[in-house]
């Protein structure tokens, strides 16, 4: 996986230290902040109308799913893009370096929502692997170049990342505005259309600003030698190729259906941070001290996963919940339900500079990096205890709830977002043993995949039991689960002496 840090290789020389063109930061900066945004638009403006597409009626140009495999389909998908991310760090790395990585990646996600536009159901399951293909190449990559624009002593580093966080969090703001009305006024595929425009409209600023980004006339940072090369590239196009035909195989012969596809990716999703834990718990390169740093990373890894398992469903259940049993006008203006996905966004941009400002008040008094994460867990599963208040007491599926029930689950979902993002992605890069530090976000983005496994098995039941007892005993689950963290906190704080 690439240098999540940004440390800077040798053939990665940075720009001057004079470049302050956009805001104090370098021009590269603005260049990959707007690939974020575009990227980003596209990425969470189609997964806010997925799921509501999946589940509409073929007469309505849906899929006709019933809501529970919508869900879990909806998650599968998830489960693929981050497993998919594990392989693009190691190809960026490898074979293609990060310049390219990202720019084949914003291709393929591009072709894909072009592909979902249109109107068929087979063009749809092609985009949809077109895009997972291409955000598992440009996710873990474009973070990696943003660290290649400072110097490892640069003071603007935390800065210009503050930037470019903002950057992704408007772009899951707009996304779901602009996609959501087209979907819902003039078709689901008219809402692709526009994650494709705007996805393009990032690859051609990514390309305009290429001279401002370090590295880009470079391949791979620690590329394979060229007899290694051949035979990777032989081994990838062999297993694809070897892959596709036994797919197209089984599903002619009707044993690879939706639901087992769900079923392998939940079972890959387990299999695949097993494997990966169990080879550094092993590896001779990883001493004894580090291997102690790995326990309680264990530990963080599993509250990452409970906590997306709970932030992944904004985008499946809670706007399937917003479809049929919320109301959709606010101070006299209708919205579609796909906008409630927008307020995630705008909450995240709003409170990130909040946090970090109390951070910086709190200054050594702040919570240890573990109750950081603990608190966001808790956080995510008070978010759907909360929905429990306004779907109880109902006999029926006949009645609405206020818009601000939504809103108010959003706002806890993007604080305890915020909080588990900022610190488990940094305590991911200090307790990563030094032989494995150039995967380390591997095993974050593995926490992604398990948590979407998951959610594709859970969702199924949405449709299956109450309202108020799915919320509520995945969010009571969620909440356990962070307290848990926090009675762990005197052994987290002892052995994870690198991290404060």
């Amino acid at each position: 996986m690439s240098h999540i840090d940004g440390d800077i290789q040798p053939d990665s020389k940075p720009p001057p230290e004079d470049d302050h063109a956009f805001f104090g930061q370098p021009r590269g900066l603005l260049t990959l902040s707007g690939l974020e945004v575009w990227e980003r638009f596209s990425f969470l403006g189609m997964q806010a109308i997925l799921v509501l597409y999946f589940a509409d009626s073929v007469a309505h140009d849906g899929l006709g799913m019933s809501p529970g495999t919508a869900a879990s389909v909806s998650a599968a998908y998830g489960t693929l893009v981050y497993l998919v991310s594990v392989a693009g760090g190691w190809l960026a790395d490898r074979i293609l370096g990060s310049y390219r990585a990202v720019l084949w990646g914003g291709i393929l996600i591009a072709c894909g929502h072009y592909a979902m536009a249109v109107p068929t159901a087979a063009m749809t399951w092609v985009g949809l692997g077109l895009i997972s293909a291409g955000t598992g190449l440009l996710k873990p990559n474009v973070a990696t170049m943003v660290g290649k624009l400072y110097r490892t002593d640069d003071e603007r580093r935390d800065a210009g990342f503050a930037l470019y966080y903002m950057a992704i969090n408007i772009g899951a703001f707009a996304g779901p505005l602009i996609t959501g009305w087209l979907g819902d006024h003039q078709g689901w595929h008219w809402g692709f259309s526009a994650a494709a425009v705007g996805m393009t409209f990032g690859l051609v600023q990514y390309v305009a600003g290429r001279r401002h980004l370090a590295g880009r006339k470079h391949s791979a940072e620690f590329a394979l030698a060229p007899d290694a090369l051949r035979r990777a590239v032989r081994m990838i196009i062999v297993g694809a190729v070897a892959v596709a035909v036994v797919a197209t195989f089984l599903a002619l012969a009707g044993w690879l259906t939706i639901g087992r596809f769900v079923d392998v990716l939940t079972v890959l999703s387990v299999i695949a941070p097993v494997v990966y834990f169990a080879v550094m718990f092993r590896s001779p390169r990883v001493t004894a001290e580090e291997r102690g740093r790995l326990r309680p990373y264990v530990v963080l890894f599993l509250a990452s996963t409970v906590f997306n398992f709970i932030l992944f469903q904004a985008y499946s259940t809670m706007i399937l919940l917003a479809s049929t049993n919320a109301e959709t006008t606010i101070f006299g203006f209708h919205f579609p339900a796909s906008w409630y996905a927008s307020a995630l966004g705008a909450f995240e941009v709003g409170l990130a500079p909040l946090v970090a400002a109390v951070w910086v008040r709190m200054g050594p008094r702040q919570p240890h990096a573990s109750n950081k994460i603990a608190i966001g867990v808790v956080l995510g599963g008070l978010s759907f205890l909360l929905m429990v208040l306004p779907t109880s007491g109902h006999s029926g599926d006949d009645y609405l709830m206020s818009v601000w029930w939504i809103v108010g689950s959003y706002l806890l979902l993007g604080l305890g977002d915020i909080l588990l993002e900022t610190s488990g992605m940094s305590a991911t890069t200090k307790l990563a043993p030094a032989a494995f530090s150039s995967q380390t976000m591997s095993l974050w983005f593995l926490s992604l995949a398990l948590a979407n496994g998951i959610q594709a098995q859970t969702v199924k039941y949405y449709d299956h039991v109450s309202k108020p007892a799915y919320f509520g005993v995945n969010g009571a689950i969620a909440v356990a689960a962070g307290l848990a963290v926090i009675a762990a906190a005197p052994w987290l704080r002892r052995t994870m002496h690198p991290v404060h």
